[in-house]
């Protein structure tokens, strides 16, 4: 079901993770397809961490590993940690192992470059596998992503856009991200490029982040909350939670 909230963005809610997950499946097939037959490819920034991982395993599965035509979308990260590819926290390799693996027709998949000589180098490498990759037709040189797939934290940072960092004014689309509290490097997709896409699909589950989700969705944009930051200028925002995220919101479950 769709709950109302304060604002006009869709709210979906789920009534268990595999509902969430399976919805949030449909919507991916569906953007890409259409984006293939608009312009001949699709190009999705993914998300990380441990959410995603079993829609990914949904996506590399029937019917969409057939129906999705794989072999003309490009793939990328919405942020990364600052580890080798082959280590288990790596964005990339979890990508590769519950997506790609399973699929008969790989498609392009450009992960962030965690073999350069530092952050910020990395940072700029990857900006300029986006502008190669990612047509802009803004007239503005910022690349235009045909869907961005983010998560949450429970203190309402998406990608590593984390709560008061300078990464929240970053102009280049992609920067090196020292996250205090957890004393480590990260890349990220940054503001000017998540608001320049044209889906933007938030997918989040659990009790724990129920009390963000209703902050986020409605006290407004808020840099204490960089989720609440990501609104397409020119583009589509949904979020898909399951109803223990949603329990807060205005006419949602347990409400």
């Amino acid at each position: 079901m769709t709950v109302p909230v304060p604002n006009p963005v869709p709210v979906v809610v789920g009534v268990g993770i595999d509902d969430v997950m399976e919805r949030a499946a449909e919507r991916i097939a569906a953007v890409l397809t259409e984006a293939v037959a608009a312009r001949g490819v699709a190009t999705m920034a993914l998300a990380g961490g441990n959410t995603p991982r079993r829609l990914y395993r949904l996506l590399a599965g029937p019917p969409y590993a057939l129906s999705i035509p794989w072999d003309r979308v490009r793939l990328f990260l919405g942020d990364e940690r600052w580890v080798p590819v082959d280590h288990p926290d790596s964005n990339a390799r979890m990508v590769r192992e519950a997506l790609l693996a399973g699929l008969l027709e790989a498609p392009a998949f450009f992960p962030m470059p965690t073999d350069a000589e530092d952050p910020e180098q990395a940072a700029r490498r990857y900006h300029e596998c986006l502008v190669r990759e990612v047509p802009s037709d803004a007239g503005n040189g910022v690349p235009r992503l045909d869907l961005v797939l983010l998560g949450m934290g429970d203190d309402g940072h998406t990608a590593s856009l984390f709560p008061g960092t300078p990464v929240l004014d970053a102009s280049e689309p992609v920067a090196a991200v020292f996250v205090p509290r957890l004393d480590s490097w990260r890349l990220s997709l940054t503001l000017p490029l998540l608001n320049a896409a044209r889906h933007v699909l938030f997918l989040v589950t659990g009790a724990d982040k129920a009390a963000t989700l209703a902050r986020v969705l409605g006290d407004g944009p808020r840099r204490t909350l960089p989720a609440s930051l990501v609104r397409p200028a020119d583009g589509e925002l949904e979020w898909h939670v399951d109803r223990e995220a949603a329990a807060l919101l205005a006419g949602g479950p347990g409400v």
